[in-house]
């Protein structure tokens, strides 16, 4: 089994490569719905955000209170503490579905994660792919997407990690430049590449 990691910016069509592989056989985890997930469902995770932002990270009812998250994670400059305590529940996860995933005849597994490369390149990925698109057509397609303002939207990119200084660690560069149609060709055209490059690991 290839496990392939896709990585790139808010709006640069991650999502969109990832639905067309996952059309193709492949099994994808989105890193940000694992780690929404594992926030509420993982008792050791939620002990320790407790711990760290107090009481009122959950509500009553166990649901996470996310106001109260963003205020005191995103606001107060603690996010490295947030996702310290995340990212290695997501990573582990990850392990555990990888070990399943393996006993079945998906031959890709995919993890899509925005800080893919944050410390460098995954030992544990085969491939890493990294999606790149024209910043205006980033900003357009998070708005339309998000209904926000381009101010809203420059504010999350400024956040995420510059992704032309990552490109060493790719393997495999996709450029959404062109019409939705043309990027999905252009993704099924990247699956079965990465499927010939890597068939010793199939």
């Amino acid at each position: 089994m290839i496990v392939a990691g896709v990585t790139g910016g808010i709006g640069s069509g991650k999502s969109t490569l990832c639905k067309v592989w996952e059309s193709l056989g492949a099994k994808v985890v989105y890193a940000d719905d694992l780690a929404k997930k594992l926030m509420v469902e993982n008792q050791d995770v939620k002990a320790k955000l407790v711990e760290l932002f107090g009481a009122k990270t959950y509500s009553a009812d166990g649901t996470l209170n996310k106001q109260h998250l963003i205020e005191e994670a995103f606001q107060k400059g603690r996010v490295e503490e947030l996702n310290n305590v995340v990212h290695p529940a997501v990573h582990n996860e990850f392990h555990r579905i990888a070990e399943n995933v393996e006993k079945t005849d998906v031959k890709i597994l995919v993890k899509e994660a925005a800080l893919l490369l944050n410390n460098g390149r995954p030992e544990a990925m085969d491939a890493v792919i990294l999606v790149m698109s024209p910043v205006s057509d980033q900003i357009s397609r998070v708005q339309k997407r998000d209904s926000v303002e381009k101010k809203d939207v420059l504010e999350r990119m400024n956040k995420q990690p510059d992704f032309e200084s990552l490109k060493s660690y790719a393997d495999y560069i996709i450029h959404n430049n062109g019409t939705i149609e043309e990027f999905k060709l252009k993704s099924k055209k990247l699956y079965l590449k990465v499927l010939e490059d890597l068939r010793d690991k199939v």
